[in-house]
């Protein structure tokens, strides 16, 4: 066998092993809604506060006076620019881009991470772990992400 043939031979291989030059079948992503997005539950469901049970009877031998109620504190307001578009940071703003992928059918439970990154117009790079989901799924959330990215643009603005 000559060196070529060999050498043939070993390129099909390793482009059938590879997928060779199949490229992912270009899909369109679904459109997103209009609505601003949502924080992820991680899926957890809110649950409501507990009322505090009543107060035990003080210990007669204790002198301790008992402790002042805490007044309640206001809500974090979140900042927001002068065009109302709220001021989150890149970790933040990274769970609302994950929390909005999570929602398309096949994304992966686990292994799948975002970054953002940029400042004024700032933006996000979606990366998998190996095995953790299939390269044409991977292309498809990947395809996805300038859309939800010029969604989120509308709503949040990344903080320093």
């Amino acid at each position: 066998m000559s060196d070529d043939v060999k050498d043939a031979g070993l390129v099909a291989m390793i482009s059938s092993i590879l997928g060779g030059n199949k490229r992912a079948d270009i899909v369109a992503p679904p459109p997103l809604a209009e609505v601003p997005p949502t924080a992820p539950t991680h899926g957890f469901e809110p649950v409501a506060a507990v009322p505090d049970a009543a107060p035990a009877k003080p210990d007669p031998a204790s002198d301790a006076a008992p402790a002042a109620a805490k007044p309640a504190e206001p809500p974090v307001k979140i900042a927001t620019t002068p065009d109302g578009r709220k001021l989150l940071p890149a970790e933040t703003i990274a769970d609302l881009v994950l929390g909005e992928l999570r929602k398309m059918e096949d994304f992966p439970a686990t292994g799948a991470s975002v970054t953002v990154y940029g400042y004024r117009h700032w933006n996000a790079m979606i990366t998998f772990a190996p095995f953790s989901t299939s390269f044409q799924n991977a292309t498809r959330f990947r395809q996805a992400m300038p859309d939800l990215v010029l969604k989120l643009r509308r709503f949040v603005a990344l903080e320093i």
